[in-house]
């Protein structure tokens, strides 16, 4: 692994609150996806 000296608690950190954003991310945009998948599938068959 990389060495990352005094820095490492502050690296580490900053790549795992990244990492966190980035999966709320993904995850608030499949969920707002399957949202309008649904809500288009109602309107479409209810016209």
């Amino acid at each position: 692994m990389i060495e990352l000296g005094k820095y490492a608690g502050a690296v580490l950190g900053a790549y795992g609150v990244s990492l966190a954003l980035l999966g709320g991310l993904i995850w608030q945009t499949l969920a707002a996806n399957a949202r309008a998948r649904r809500a288009l599938e109602k309107q479409e068959r209810h016209g």
